[in-house]
């Protein structure tokens, strides 16, 4: 901008004009425009989809004299200090408090003219108002977010205000009932806070919740779409309650502190049936306590909206209706392997096949599928139950999880016997899978004799749909991921952040795969116990596609980002 050109002395189209946002044309075609609709300027120019929201603010705060807020000083605002303001106020008055000092309380608001609620706001906190300019469109956000934290500490806080150690004398219970209707006014403290972490766990969708004990306050952290965020931090004095209170739920040992211990309950919620698998583990600080959600109330994936490529997928479909054989799919611990295979058991089950499954746990309940829950403390392993099951005329067979030589014994048997055998490994990806089975002890000759398919997975977020916007890269970042700047033809895309995915950018989760269809060349270097490397290379040779490029895939079609590819897969060397 120009020396001697003063914003503040100049209106709000001479300003756009002189940023180069829009043009002399533009500007006149918008002034006959306001004549017709009376609305001010600026909105026309929304209207017209010449300029947007931010551009429109950050040039009035600019006239104003003003700074512009931008979505993190509002989104990541402190809720102590946003508590300063009633929030009836803030939301009928559009401001937000986001910082202060000794003297001085910064302020977001749409109109910094408004010197009506500038004076209010200065009686209200004994502070001297210092303002930021912010559009209608990131106040309601930041206002639903940052009250909507205050609201949670809040009864957080209440829930933990009398909060004592629960003795072992209120008794074991196994399933616990979080209606609302159902809770007690009795209820004891810590139980409702309990109840809380989980009404707001299975609200957001998570598959883990962490109780993390530090030196002076409790992080309860939760995982969503695979990443753990924080939803509240009650004082380490509540730990001893919480862990308690788990533990009977749980029907574990209160007494004992020192060792790790493992259980399991369920949780009834409207429209929820959940598993809930305990771990419990001592550190420095306290037990750490890590409880996996399993929702067994329905199972409504299929294989296309997995996220299966149309070319993997019709790969896939042929080789899951095939007679007999084995499918493996391995990944980490998450990565989707047992829901791509209740998708596969979906998608072929009929009334004509007799299908049995052997888990640990049981993560969905399909209808019309024998499923059986290994409990190895009463003696029901996966291999007593495999053996069971050879006398059960299956048709096809899941294994939960191929760990040991016994177990991979049974499941060659059953594949070199005329049965269709579904299982996991968890493996870095498809070539190692078939080494992890040659490392379990399987003869060579019997991996390449009864392998159809190995396919490796991993799961990427979703960009979310309500903030995705435009990312251009830098050759750097292309560079780090390997991604010729030559195939990009649209744009590309990242999640600017918003309420609705709790300002990740990421809403919801697809897989990509890397699959391994056994061919003849493949199964004489199996047989010759080639290694893995010599696995991969023939693997690529004949058209695999690997974690990385799926990943790539997914990026140019707009659906992830580059960040959350980088995350989840390695570099094709």
């Amino acid at each position: 901008m120009s020396t001697d050109f003063n914003p503040q002395f100049s209106r709000i189209g001479e300003i756009l004009v002189h940023q180069g946002k829009i043009s002399e044309s533009q500007l006149n075609q918008a002034l006959v425009e306001q004549k017709n609709t009376r609305e001010k300027l600026g909105q026309t120019l929304i209207d017209m989809n010449v300029i947007n929201e931010e551009d429109l603010t950050g040039v009035y705060a600019l006239q104003m004299g003003f700074k512009k807020a931008d979505n993190f000083i509002l989104l990541e605002a402190d809720s102590a200090i946003a508590a300063m303001i009633p929030e009836d106020f803030a939301r009928s008055n559009r401001v937000l408090a986001v910082n202060k000092n000794d003297s001085t309380l910064v302020v977001a608001m749409e109109d910094p003219e408004d010197l009506v609620t500038i004076d209010a706001i200065k009686r209200l906190t004994n502070l001297s108002p210092e303002i930021i300019v912010s559009g209608p469109t990131l106040m309601e956000k930041a206002l639903d977010k940052v009250y909507g934290e205050i609201q949670k500490t809040a009864e957080v806080s209440e829930t933990i205000e009398s909060i004592t150690v629960i003795s072992g004398d209120e008794g074991s219970q196994e399933v616990v009932n979080l209606s609302p209707d159902k809770a007690s006014k009795e209820d004891a403290p810590i139980v409702k806070l309990v109840n809380l972490i989980f009404q707001e766990s299975i609200k957001e969708r998570a598959t883990d919740i962490h109780v993390e004990p530090m030196e002076k306050q409790v992080y309860i952290r939760i995982r969503i779409d695979g990443v753990l965020q924080v939803i509240m931090t009650p004082p380490i004095s509540s730990l001893s309650g919480i862990v308690t209170r788990i533990k009977i739920l749980s029907k574990l040992n209160i007494a004992e502190k020192r060792l790790p211990q493992d259980g399991r309950f369920s949780i009834r919620s409207p429209g929820k049936d959940i598993d809930v698998r305990v771990s419990i583990l001592p550190t420095i600080y306290g037990e750490k306590i890590v409880m996996r959600l399993l929702d067994k109330t329905g199972f409504d994936f299929n294989l296309t909206s997995l996220g299966f490529p149309r070319e993997n997928l019709g790969v896939f479909k042929k080789m899951i209706n095939q007679p007999y054989g084995m499918v493996v799919v391995s990944g980490p611990t998450g990565s989707g392997k047992s829901t791509s295979l209740y998708a596969a058991l979906k998608e072929i089950k009929s009334e004509r096949t007799n299908i049995t499954t052997v888990e640990d746990p049981v993560e969905y309940q399909l209808d019309g599928v024998n499923q059986v829950q290994v409990f190895e403390d009463i003696g029901l392993t996966f291999g007593s139950t495999l053996r069971s099951i050879l006398r059960q005329d299956p048709d096809i067979l899941l294994i939960g999880e191929i760990r040991d030589g016994e177990t991979a014994d049974i499941a060659v048997k059953f594949s070199l016997t005329g049965h269709l055998v579904f299982s996991t490994v968890h493996a870095n990806d498809a070539a190692g899978t078939i080494t992890r089975l040659l490392d379990i002890g399987i003869a060579p000759f019997l991996v390449g004799s009864c392998l159809n398919l190995v396919m490796a997975q991993r799961l990427v977020r979703r960009i979310c749909l309500d903030c995705k916007e435009e990312h251009n890269p830098t050759p750097e970042e292309l560079k780090m991921v390997g991604l010729d700047p030559n195939r990009i033809k649209g744009s590309l895309y990242r999640g600017k952040g918003c309420t609705e995915c709790r300002n990740t950018g990421y809403k919801g989760r697809l897989a990509i795969f890397e699959m391994i269809p056994m061919a003849r060349n493949l199964r004489k270097l199996v047989y010759e116990s080639a290694n893995e490397d010599d696995i991969r290379q023939t693997a690529l040779k004949n058209g695999m596609v690997t974690l990385r490029e799926a990943g790539l895939t997914r990026v140019l079609d707009g659906t992830t980002s580059l960040e959350e590819v980088m995350r989840s897969t390695v570099e094709d060397l």
